[in-house]
């Protein structure tokens, strides 16, 4: 969990939207599609590992891991919230 101070100060890099803690749902949505197998990071990089945790754009189109607790704010990073 990220304090809520430190995240009213995040934004996402590439479209500078504010950034929310992601929501169980969208957690689901990204892990079933890396199950599935086709899942890829705004970089090209494929995924393989499930995200347990993350940050979501304020439109929930963009999710942002959260690794060892350090969110990894990098554009390449950046993995697309399937649609509902």
């Amino acid at each position: 969990m990220i304090a809520p101070e430190f995240l009213a100060l995040l934004v996402c890099p590439v479209t500078r939207e504010p950034l929310r803690e992601a929501r169980a749902a969208e957690l689901a949505a990204v892990n079933a599609a890396i199950a599935a197998g086709g899942a890829q990071d705004r970089g090209g990089t494929a995924l393989t590992a499930p995200v347990e945790e993350g940050l979501c754009t304020s439109g929930g189109a963009w999710l942002y891991p959260i690794r060892d607790g350090l969110p990894v704010l990098l554009g390449a990073a950046a993995i697309p919230v399937p649609a509902s």
